[in-house]
Protein backbone atom coordinates (compact mmCIF):
# COMPACT_ATOMS: atom_id res chain seq x y z
CA UNK A 1 0.00 0.00 0.00
CA UNK A 2 1.14 3.26 -1.13
CA UNK A 3 1.52 6.12 1.83
CA UNK A 4 1.30 9.85 0.76
CA UNK A 5 2.56 12.87 2.99
CA UNK A 6 1.56 16.53 1.69
CA UNK A 7 0.06 15.09 -1.31
CA UNK A 8 3.26 12.99 -2.29
CA UNK A 9 3.78 9.57 -1.91
CA UNK A 10 6.20 8.24 0.43
CA UNK A 11 8.54 5.55 -0.98
CA UNK A 12 9.80 3.17 1.54
CA UNK A 13 13.34 1.26 1.42
CA UNK A 14 13.42 -2.36 0.69
CA UNK A 15 15.54 -4.90 1.92
CA UNK A 16 17.87 -6.91 0.30
CA UNK A 17 15.53 -9.80 1.15
CA UNK A 18 13.26 -8.75 -0.60
CA UNK A 19 15.21 -7.93 -4.04
CA UNK A 20 14.67 -10.59 -6.16
CA UNK A 21 16.81 -10.78 -9.39
CA UNK A 22 15.80 -12.19 -12.76
CA UNK A 23 17.37 -12.83 -16.04
CA UNK A 24 17.48 -9.95 -18.34
CA UNK A 25 15.60 -10.58 -21.90
CA UNK A 26 16.82 -8.96 -24.83
CA UNK A 27 14.94 -10.22 -27.31
CA UNK A 28 12.13 -7.26 -26.58
CA UNK A 29 9.87 -9.93 -28.49
CA UNK A 30 11.62 -9.77 -31.97
CA UNK A 31 12.51 -13.56 -32.87
CA UNK A 32 15.56 -15.04 -32.31
CA UNK A 33 18.72 -14.50 -34.74
CA UNK A 34 19.09 -17.75 -35.21
CA UNK A 35 15.80 -18.82 -36.16
CA UNK A 36 15.68 -20.12 -39.97
CA UNK A 37 14.19 -17.21 -41.88
CA UNK A 38 12.86 -18.04 -45.57
CA UNK A 39 14.96 -17.58 -48.62
CA UNK A 40 14.71 -14.46 -50.93
CA UNK A 41 12.21 -16.34 -53.45
CA UNK A 42 9.81 -18.36 -50.66
CA UNK A 43 9.53 -14.33 -48.99
CA UNK A 44 8.22 -13.27 -52.55
CA UNK A 45 6.12 -16.47 -52.90
CA UNK A 46 4.68 -15.92 -49.37
CA UNK A 47 4.48 -11.79 -50.78
CA UNK A 48 2.37 -13.10 -53.71
CA UNK A 49 -0.13 -15.73 -52.16
CA UNK A 50 -0.87 -12.84 -49.63
CA UNK A 51 -1.55 -10.16 -52.61
CA UNK A 52 -3.89 -12.96 -53.65
CA UNK A 53 -5.85 -13.44 -50.98
CA UNK A 54 -6.18 -9.95 -50.26
CA UNK A 55 -7.34 -9.13 -53.70
CA UNK A 56 -10.10 -12.38 -53.33
CA UNK A 57 -11.51 -9.75 -49.99
CA UNK A 58 -11.86 -7.02 -52.48
CA UNK A 59 -15.75 -6.24 -53.78
CA UNK A 60 -16.11 -4.73 -56.99
CA UNK A 61 -19.73 -2.06 -56.96
CA UNK A 62 -22.51 -2.57 -58.64
CA UNK A 63 -23.32 -0.47 -61.64
CA UNK A 64 -25.47 1.81 -59.68
CA UNK A 65 -22.71 2.24 -57.01
CA UNK A 66 -21.02 3.06 -59.29
CA UNK A 67 -22.44 5.88 -61.25
CA UNK A 68 -23.29 7.48 -57.59
CA UNK A 69 -19.54 7.36 -56.83
CA UNK A 70 -18.96 8.62 -60.17
CA UNK A 71 -21.36 11.32 -59.39
CA UNK A 72 -20.80 12.69 -56.08
CA UNK A 73 -16.79 12.94 -57.12
CA UNK A 74 -17.64 15.10 -60.06
CA UNK A 75 -20.11 17.30 -57.86
CA UNK A 76 -17.50 17.64 -54.95
CA UNK A 77 -15.14 18.56 -57.89
CA UNK A 78 -17.42 21.26 -59.39
CA UNK A 79 -17.79 22.57 -55.78
CA UNK A 80 -13.86 22.91 -54.84
CA UNK A 81 -13.50 24.55 -58.41
CA UNK A 82 -15.99 27.37 -57.51
CA UNK A 83 -14.71 27.97 -54.05
CA UNK A 84 -11.32 28.16 -55.54
CA UNK A 85 -12.23 30.17 -58.22
CA UNK A 86 -14.27 32.44 -55.79
CA UNK A 87 -11.20 32.74 -53.63
CA UNK A 88 -8.66 33.55 -56.38
CA UNK A 89 -10.95 36.29 -57.54
CA UNK A 90 -11.39 38.21 -53.88
CA UNK A 91 -7.50 37.80 -53.34
CA UNK A 92 -6.96 38.95 -56.89
CA UNK A 93 -9.50 42.12 -56.36
CA UNK A 94 -8.01 42.91 -52.27
CA UNK A 95 -4.35 42.89 -54.17
CA UNK A 96 -5.39 44.96 -56.24
CA UNK A 97 -6.94 47.09 -53.86
CA UNK A 98 -4.42 47.52 -51.46
CA UNK A 99 -1.61 47.72 -53.85
CA UNK A 100 -3.07 49.37 -56.37
CA UNK A 101 -3.42 48.61 -59.80
CA UNK A 102 -5.77 46.77 -62.21
CA UNK A 103 -7.05 43.46 -60.96
CA UNK A 104 -9.31 41.26 -62.50
CA UNK A 105 -12.08 43.16 -62.29
CA UNK A 106 -10.96 46.58 -63.51
CA UNK A 107 -10.84 46.96 -67.18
Amino acid sequence: MVQFRAGYPIIARMSEDQVTETAASSSKGRPAKNAAKPGFFARIAIFIRQVIGELKKVVAPTRKELINYTLVVLVFVTIMMVIVTLLDLAFGTAVSWVFGGSGPTNS
